[in-house]
């Protein structure tokens, strides 16, 4: 069974921007065809909670081998999503400085295919951090349905 929502996205205007692309370009250390998140929609500081957008397209690098004639988000690249979305709140919002990397993910549930034409909806949740090390709890939605769920554990390195 899957967990409760992170938010109610009911309650956000998902077509607002929050931060641009070429905001997030100055925040993550990936860029090009390896960011993956295109829009900032909403953040909550006083209950750590951001929600970003990928616009899942049919010209990504993956499409054309990840399921050829059926091209699938590939699980991996959700968890990407996931963790840009956590490097993206512990930069803007936590004032976190140097490159952030991946340490940890658990409790990874994938419950639905994303398929180009989707709009991807990350939240992100810190639960827990301090100066060297976070922890978020993330989902992503397709039109109001949760495809993907999981813990990430990130360091400033």
């Amino acid at each position: 069974m899957a967990a409760e929502p992170l938010i109610d996205l009911s309650t956000i205007d998902l077509q607002s921007t929050l931060i641009h692309p070429t905001g997030l370009d100055l925040i993550l250390a990936q860029s090009g065809h390896m960011r993956m998140i295109d829009r900032v929609i909403y953040a909550d500081t006083s209950r750590d909670i951001l929600v970003g957008a990928k616009r899942i397209r049919s010209d990504e690098f993956w499409v054309a081998g990840h399921i050829p004639g059926r091209p699938l988000f590939p699980g991996v690249l959700m968890i990407e999503c996931a963790a840009q979305s956590s490097s993206v709140y512990m930069v803007k919002y936590r004032n976190q400085s140097g490159f952030l990397g991946f340490i940890r993910c658990n409790n990874i549930s994938f419950r639905g295919q994303v398929v180009p034409g989707d709009e991807f909806i990350v939240v992100t949740h810190l639960t827990s951090f301090n100066a060297r090390r976070f922890v978020s709890a993330n989902q992503g939605f397709v039109n109001g349905k949760l495809m993907f769920e999981a813990e990430i554990t990130g360091m400033a390195i």
